[in-house]
């Protein structure tokens, strides 16, 4: 997400980074960039115009002419400005009810609002611990029932049945009963959505509303929409007492004007953002973490929270015990470590939250090709364990067995034997550390991995960015 709008923001500010001083010019010059990038990201231009003049008054005022490094602070303001357009701090959920707490979901058709019922099911059976029941209310596709079904299996939450024979106020009722019957701390409903809005759809969820009196009721909105989002969202809250966004799909838009519309808009706070389509891809909107992302600064934050998450820490120590005890490390655990990453979203995922991306060649980042990765997994996979563990005994027979057997050519194979040897080298200088080394050396070969690997992932001259 946001990669054009990071790389025409970031191409903005370095330009104006490389000014001894500040000048009403160059400042200008910046603003007009900064406007060209926004309104190119598909943001409101009502908050382009607001944005705009908020970074104009307090880069020409004195908190930049009194500055030590007025450079850095324009980009300061740029940074704030995006943080208060956004929301300035992370908004979670209000749960603060006789259980169970109600959350109504709301939405158009194809948002992903019952994929994101699932996702917000699974993120408080992990994160606050709570029991879930999930139902849907949506009577006018049979399939929205089943497929919420089948998701609740798989998150492990609680599924209420319900048909399209029923009325949605018997559903949501008789679903209440139960989640009270069972102590469960929250009940989700699913609501029915249109391809539009219409007053048939806001009347029926109006309903629905009242009779449930939710504590949370938010509006889930594809970000791949633009500025549209945020006025889909803006009539609905119009319509209802909304607590607050989800934007689905948002690892699918470059751009990331919802983003950025979405809380100007409507006034009500973006709660969670869908980064993918697996049940663990669902985030807590942090504005000034985002901010930080859209300006080429990483997200370490998060990136930390995502490893405690998603790396198998338990995989990890014993890798790193076996190395400080001097066995080496095999094609087993180059294995488990490309399994590691793609857990917590491939390459790209990574390379978004890492400090330094503004600072890449432009495109660069896109030029990330995880199949790389899965091509290297299936080698290995086609080794046995004893090639595994011993790589120097693959001759050529061996070597024609592997690649056929992966799919893959001699090329690909000598890639990743080089690849490994390089990784052996950067675990064997690791003394100890456990898991943070572990994943020091996860960065490593992500980056040394594209670079070694050429071929359409790799970057601009087989180099690795340094960051």
């Amino acid at each position: 997400m946001f990669e054009s709008l990071t790389e025409r923001l970031s191409g903005a500010l370095r330009k104006i980074s490389g000014k001894g001083t500040l000048t009403d010019n160059n400042i200008q010059d910046a603003l007009r960039e900064v406007r060209r990038a926004l309104l190119e990201a598909d943001v409101a231009l009502p908050v382009v115009k607001g944005f705009i003049e908020r970074v104009r008054q307090r880069a020409v005022g004195q908190e930049v002419k009194q500055s030590l490094s007025p450079t850095q602070t324009f980009i300061k303001i740029v940074q704030a400005e995006l943080e208060a357009v956004m929301g300035e701090a992370n908004e979670g959920l209000n749960l603060r009810a006789q259980p169970p707490a109600i959350v109504l979901m709301a939405g158009l058709q194809g948002a992903g609002k019952t994929t994101t019922v699932a996702k917000l099911a699974r993120w408080l059976k992990t994160n606050p611990k709570k029991s879930v029941m999930v139902v849907s209310a949506d009577v006018y596709r049979p399939a929205a029932i089943d497929q919420l079904q089948t998701l609740a299996a798989d998150v492990g939450a609680e599924f209420f049945p319900s048909d399209v024979g029923q009325a949605p106020e018997a559903i949501v009722q008789a679903a209440l009963k139960e989640a009270k019957k069972k102590f469960m701390d929250v009940l989700i409903v699913d609501t029915a959505g249109r391809l539009a809005i219409d007053e048939e759809m806001m009347s029926e969820i109006r309903h629905l509303h009242s009779v449930l009196n939710p504590v949370e009721t938010l509006f889930v909105v594809d970000a791949m929409t633009g500025q549209d989002a945020a006025n889909t969202a803006k009539a609905f809250n119009d319509a209802l007492p909304l607590t607050g966004v989800i934007l689905t799909k948002a690892d699918g838009d470059a751009r990331g004007g919802a983003a950025l519309s979405v809380r100007q808009i409507t006034g009500k706070p973006i709660k969670f953002i869908g980064m993918g389509e697996k049940s663990d891809a669902l985030e807590p909107f942090y504005p000034d973490r985002v901010a930080t992302r859209i300006l080429g600064m990483g997200d370490l934050l998060s990136l930390i929270e995502e490893v405690e998450r998603k790396v198998d820490k338990e995989k990890a120590e014993r890798i790193a015990a076996k190395i400080k005890k001097g066995k080496g490390f095999d094609l087993e655990d180059f294995r488990e470590q490309l399994k590691q990453m793609q857990n917590m979203g491939g390459m790209a995922s990574i390379m978004d939250k890492l400090p330094g991306l503004g600072a890449l060649p432009p495109g660069a980042a896109k030029m990330v090709d995880d199949s790389l990765f899965r091509r290297m997994e299936a080698i290995i996979n086609s080794m046995t364990p004893k090639e595994r563990e011993n790589p120097d005994i693959l001759n050529g027979s061996r070597k024609r067995r592997i690649t056929v057997g992966s799919g893959t050519d001699l090329q690909d194979l000598n890639r990743l034997l080089k690849q490994h040897k390089q990784m052996q080298k950067v675990m064997k200088k690791m003394k100890g550390g456990g898991l943070a080394n572990m994943m020091r050396g996860l960065g490593g070969m992500g980056g040394g991995g594209m670079g070694g690997m050429g071929g359409p992932g790799g970057f601009p001259g087989g180099r690795p960015p340094r960051f």
